[in-house]
């Protein structure tokens, strides 16, 4: 189970009011950062397929000086 299974699996269990104040924590950890946009979710998307296709480049193939 992954840990977000966990946490939620856990979340279910607590009652609405502790739910509630849990929810406005997690909000205040969270910054306009972490949180991916459509656009960010189909670029990951098509590069899984790239990928998958094996359209990439490898690490050590790349000139990092």
């Amino acid at each position: 189970m992954s840990l977000a299974q966990q946490i939620n699996t856990i979340v279910e269990q607590m009652p609405e009011k502790k739910q509630t104040i849990l929810f406005e924590l997690v909000k205040t950890m969270i910054s306009s950062d972490d949180v991916l946009s459509a656009e960010d979710i189909l670029d990951i998307n098509q590069a899984r397929v790239e990928f998958s296709r094996g359209e990439y480049v490898r690490h050590e193939d790349i000139d990092w000086s």
